[in-house]
């Protein structure tokens, strides 16, 4: 049985993954509202920042109540709401 291919996550720099820290951690201090791109997840995340973990290394995002648990390593892009 043949094991089914996934595309792996795009490799990006360290200077890349540091300006989206930068990004989140502004984001969280300004108790912004954001939307995140996740590779491999279909629909964006929007929400604020209600915690940044750095022992399970997740960003826990916020919205109506609910929270949302995003790998870091798995952002591509955090951007600002418009519609908040």
């Amino acid at each position: 049985m043949a094991k089914t291919k996934v595309a792996k996550r795009p490799t990006r720099d360290e200077f890349v993954l540091e300006e989206l820290g930068n990004q989140l951690t502004e984001a969280y201090h300004e108790e912004s509202v954001i939307v995140l791109t996740v590779w491999g997840w279909e629909e964006t995340v929007v929400g604020q920042i209600d915690q940044m973990d750095s022992r399970t290394g997740k960003v826990h995002m916020r919205q109506n109540g609910a929270i949302t648990k995003v790998p870091f390593m798995d952002i591509m892009e955090v951007n600002y709401s418009r519609d908040y």
